[in-house]
């Protein structure tokens, strides 16, 4: 490496490393032996890629780690076959990429976690291996960005190399401040290796405090009220669920809360912050050579491999096209704000060059565009309004999103207006919930809940991009011009970083914006509800059809049912008696309900308690049997067949009593309901054993299942009430039919049929879970 020629009298340890240095080329780095960390991510990628094409003579090793059952080399076979890569293995054939693979790159089977022992003959090392996730829990963050830095300096302090440290940094790491932002050491006294460990053992007062007594009361309260009707072991599954998010989203505001409180702008870039200072402690201040290389907002590619490659969404990426969906109808940014993007290709480039430029002593360099060729935030929202002006994106009702003109009211406006919103959309949930199910309040019930997504959604952008969009600091670019300069590239040559060189109309509305749009399908319509046509029955015999009864069979439940059972057996003079008895009953009957529907039922049939067993089952033969018959729908009867006819199990499932359903028994291959015990033909009220529903439902079809040999992953499920959620989702195929206001929430959210059937209707397609909400 040419720099790398003047011995140091610094440094006479090294000098004699570099008396052995390895040919260089025109390129800079001849057949240096490089080690890259990160090699799967986004950059890391596009610097292997530009390895492998522009620096022949190079020896690659790379830290990956297995994954599973997949070894480290396959991982890397794999990675070799991404889009990154494409034309370098088109232009070279397969077998040039095999020789690279067995000659040219080597795996170090390990992560950062637990850096294996290093060869000793490195010359230069890159570490672009972090997370880029901007409020991760703080534990998880300093060990990822900061524990990661520190294994692997420790590692190359033990191998007895001596190599060029590329340390991939990000020009954030300078924290909360305005103005012009130097090249140069943090000025900054944190003891980062205190906050490391107080990072770590926030963790476990979290997890300490997560598990007392009254905190745990609340979790379980919680889940009681939401999942009480699923039975009491979805009630623990909900609360040990609420208590892990309560933890990860405590750590969460550990790691924002400590990183605002140091004068930094969130956990990441105080992380990155003091990976950078572990970095110079551990490294060049011991008298080794180190380049911190702090790239802004990198984004898709401008030129190489090819215009507008992108490998997955970046920082940017995510509020773009939020913008183009209509979801940001305003935003707290500030419009002469510079929000500082650079291509992923002038990143790579100006890595390598200084790669091959080692200097005497740390170095730092911003890869930034702010200062030679600043992009404020007006000009950008007018490239976003331009593009989704023209290419607007499809909406679910209204054809295509209209997107909105920021006016940039504040921050303090848009917080306000967010806020009433949210309580708003809030209110109206409420109320709605008040009201029965039926299509329409599902419809409305939808839109609330999508609202409510959108709005946190904004919220979420609001708080993670503040700093980025209200930003007033410049990053100086003095060096890289410099380096830039120094290079005397030819016109044509893809291997340069000229921030001044890029057209930012032409980079966005050419190459950036149709990149991550194509990555996201953004523009791909689907069909709505009234356009799916229901796909035939798959003909199977290891496939059951379960079916609910009230609510999903048939248009009653079993209140009514027990109606239509004393109408027909009272006198005239007593029906008024018994109808004020159960009215003043209901508010009891509806509170079990609310509470547990194996509670409900229990209760309810009580009513039968003194009844004949001859003069039920005369009942329900006679004018009873017409009545349930009359609303059973016909949608259902018609979905039965079809699994009939499919060679389907068909069966009814329900709490109530067999005697109640026998009507419809002819309708299914087998019934499963409850009895009732009787005493010297009387029923007494009780029943013979516990009703089938929420869990024990589950249960049951488990063992059903196991014992006739049914798959149940290409099985079916018909219900109406969040209480059966718990079976449901036991089914490869679940339907939600007029499902109650929690059941039909769910159904969206996991994108399940929703069937609006009704007594007297026609058989109807199923509703999708996009369609119920419009």
């Amino acid at each position: 490496m040419n720099a790398a020629a003047e011995p140091s009298k610094k440094a006479p340890a090294r000098t004699a490393k570099v008396a052995v240095q390895k040919t260089v080329d025109a390129s800079g780095l001849g057949s240096s032996h490089v080690f890259l960390t990160g090699g799967t991510g986004f950059v890391g990628q596009a610097i292997l890629e530009r390895l492998l094409s522009s620096h022949p003579d190079t020896t690659i090793s790379l830290l990956i780690r297995s994954k599973g059952s997949t070894s480290a080399t396959d991982r890397l076979r794999t990675l070799l076959r991404k889009p990154v890569f494409r034309l370098w293995r088109e232009r070279v054939g397969d077998d040039e990429v095999e020789r690279a693979v067995r000659e040219r790159l080597r795996v170090v089977e390990g992560d950062l976690g637990s850096v294996p022992p290093l060869p000793a003959d490195l010359d230069v090392v890159i570490h672009s291996a972090s997370s880029v996730s901007f409020d991760p829990p703080i534990d998880q963050a300093f060990e990822t960005n900061l524990g990661g830095a520190v294994t692997l300096y420790t590692a190359l302090l033990e191998s007895g190399a001596d190599p060029h440290v590329v340390h991939v940094s990000t020009a954030y790491v300078g924290g909360i401040r305005k103005g012009i932002v130097p090249e140069a050491r943090l000025a900054h006294s944190v003891d980062w290796r205190s906050e490391f460990e107080a990072a770590r053992d926030a963790r476990v007062r979290v997890e300490m405090a997560s598990r007392q007594p009254e905190t745990l009361r609340r979790f379980l309260g919680e889940g009681r009220a939401e999942h009480g009707k699923e039975g009491p072991q979805a009630v623990a599954k909900a609360a040990e669920a609420a208590r892990v998010e309560w933890v990860r989203s405590r750590l969460v505001d550990y790691g924002r809360t400590r990183a605002e409180s140091l004068g930094w702008t969130d956990v990441y870039t105080l992380t990155k912050a003091f990976a950078e200072r572990a970095a110079e402690e551990m490294w060049g201040d011991a008298g080794h050579r180190l380049s911190v290389v702090r790239p802004a907002i990198i984004e898709s590619a401008l030129q190489h491999p090819f215009p507008g490659w992108i490998d997955g969404f970046k920082v940017a990426d995510p509020l773009i096209l939020a913008y183009g969906r209509g979801l940001l109808p305003e935003f707290p940014g500030l419009p002469d704000s510079v929000l500082d993007v650079i291509p992923v290709d002038f990143v790579v480039n100006a890595i390598l060059a200084i790669a091959a430029r080692p200097a005497p002593v740390a170095q730092y360099v911003h890869v930034s565009s702010g200062a030679s060729n600043p992009l404020p935030i007006h000009r950008m929202l007018q490239n976003m309004n331009e593009f989704f002006t023209a290419n607007p994106m499809p909406h679910a009702s209204e054809g295509q999103v209209r997107v909105p003109t920021w006016s940039f009211p504040g921050d303090r406006k848009v917080e306000r207006a967010l806020r009433n919103q949210e309580r708003w959309n809030d209110r109206r949930e409420q109320l709605l919930e008040r009201f029965p199910s039926t299509a329409r309040t599902r419809a409305q019930i939808a839109k609330v809940t999508t609202r409510r997504n959108d709005l946190e959604s904004l919220r979420n952008f609001a708080e993670l991009y503040r700093a980025y969009v209200q930003t007033e600091i410049i990053f100086d670019d003095r060096k890289l011009r410099e380096l830039g300069e120094s290079l005397a590239l030819t016109p044509g040559d893809d291997t340069g970083f000229d921030v001044t060189t890029i057209d930012w109309e032409d980079y966005l509305q050419r190459v950036h914006f149709p990149a991550i749009t194509t990555l996201t399908r953004a523009f791909a319509v689907r069909p709505a509800a009234s356009e799916k046509v229901q796909k035939a029955l798959p003909a199977r015999t290891d496939v059951v059809a379960v079916f609910d009864l009230e609510g999903t069979v048939v248009d009653s439940n079993i209140v009514e049912q027990y109606l239509w059972v004393r109408s027909a057996g009272f006198r005239k003079a007593a029906w008024p008696g018994e109808v004020a008895s159960l009215l003043g009953s209901l508010p009891g009957y509806l509170s079990a309900e609310r509470r547990d529907r194996g509670e409900f039922i229990r209760v309810f049939l009580r009513r039968y308690s003194g009844m004949p067993v001859a003069r039920l089952e005369s009942v329900v033969s006679g004018g009873y049997r017409e009545t349930l018959l009359r609303h059973t729908m016909p949608a259902a009867i018609a979905r039965i067949k079809e699994h009939r006819a499919a060679g389907h199990r068909t069966v009814l499932v329900t709490g109530s009593i067999g005697t109640l359903v026998a009507p419809l028994a002819d309708l299914f291959d087998e019934v499963i309901a409850g009895s009732m015990h009787e005493r010297d033909g009387v029923l007494t009220g009780y029943l013979a054993q516990p009703p089938l529903v929420d869990e024990a439902r589950a249960a049951w079809l488990l063992r059903y299942a196991e014992t006739n040999g049914f798959d149940l992953s290409q099985s079916y499920g018909y219900g109406d009430s969040h209480a059966d959620l718990v079976w449901l989702e036991l089914l490869g195929n679940p339907s939600a039919v007029n499902p109650d206001t929690n059941l039909s929430r769910e159904a969206q959210r996991r994108r399940w049929s929703i069937h609006n059937w009704k007594r007297g209707s026609h058989p109807t397609d199923p509703v999708s879970p996009k369609g119920a909400g419009e």
